[in-house]
């Protein structure tokens, strides 16, 4: 990045290659909807071009780069009020597991788990994707939102206990049913 920042714009070329993907599956994981997503990943690029003077080299690229992510989806969310979700989940297929009925309930809990994290507020869910699906650390996620490592530690204990009553809820209408 600090090439690019220094006029060098086709290195940009090589972090689009090799962020763009963890871009999408952030976005994808707090909007649900694939077209919304792809079209982030590319604001993101553009406000990183945009402003690449503001980049300091002094902290983590990554972390400078999901700063930016996230107030792209804040503009956006801001912009798009409600969210048109698409049933889009992933399928674990094990070729190990010949047992059919433990395929079938792993399939039911992921889908339940999405199910779930698509109840919770675009604010939670962002806390839950970039904490367990993209691995940062607190304190990173911190910088990114412009909160404290205290806030965050709260926030995804709040999260993640909100996203457990909504499962449990989910999983109790579904044996009801």
């Amino acid at each position: 990045m600090l090439q690019v920042k220094s006029g060098d714009i086709d290195k940009l070329g090589i972090l689009f290659e090799r962020y763009k993907n963890s871009l999408f599956h952030y976005f994808f994981r707090i909007s649900w909807n694939r077209d919304v997503s792809e079209d982030l990943v590319q604001n993101v690029f553009f406000r990183m071009l945009k402003y690449r003077h503001n980049f300091t080299g002094e902290g983590k690229f990554t972390s400078w780069m999901y700063h930016i992510a996230h107030n792209v989806f804040v503009d956006n969310f801001r912009k798009n009020k409600k969210y048109h979700y698409e049933e889009e989940l992933t399928h674990t297929r094990s070729t190990e597991d010949d047992n059919l009925e433990k395929q079938i309930v792993k399939e039911e809990e992921l889908k339940l788990l999405n199910d779930s994290l698509k109840l919770l507020n675009p604010e939670k869910r962002e806390l839950l994707v970039l904490s367990k699906l993209r691995g940062m650390r607190y304190k990173d996620i911190g910088e990114v939102l412009n909160i404290s490592e205290g806030a965050v530690k709260a926030r995804i204990c709040r999260a993640v206990k909100e996203l457990k009553d909504i499962y449990l809820q989910l999983g109790g209408e579904n044996e009801n049913s």
